[in-house]
This record gives structure tokens, C-alpha cells and sequence, in this order.
């Protein structure tokens, strides 16, 4: 049976975790709230879509 590496996951985790790390300033923020929002109009929106162009 081969060996197992210790410490291989963080070595190739690090760039990730640095990536994502750092926060791009010029990066457009939304409010989680707005998110839910918007899905919530966009399928009301189908709904009704639905309901005046059956298919």
C-alpha cells in the first residue's frame, strides 16, 4: 500500500484560500437580500406568464 502524504490538502488549498482571501474593491457588492428579491419577482413573473400565455 502506497503512502499517504501528510499535508498535500493544505499545499494545494493555499491558492484558494488566498484567492479568495482577497477582496477586489472595484468587485460590484449586492445585498443577499436584493438576490432573494429578485428571485422571488422573477418567478412570480413566470407564474403569471404562465398563467396569461399558456403553452
Amino acid at each position: 500500500m502506497p503512502k499517504k502524504k501528510k499535508g498535500e490538502g493544505f499545499h494545494s488549498g493555499a491558492g484558494l484560500i488566498r484567492y479568495f482571501d482577497a477582496e477586489d474593491e472595484k468587485a460590484i457588492k449586492v445585498d443577499p437580500r436584493l438576490v432573494v428579491a429578485m428571485c422571488l419577482i422573477a418567478a412570480f413573473g413566470v407564474e403569471i406568464l404562465k398563467f396569461y400565455w399558456p403553452v
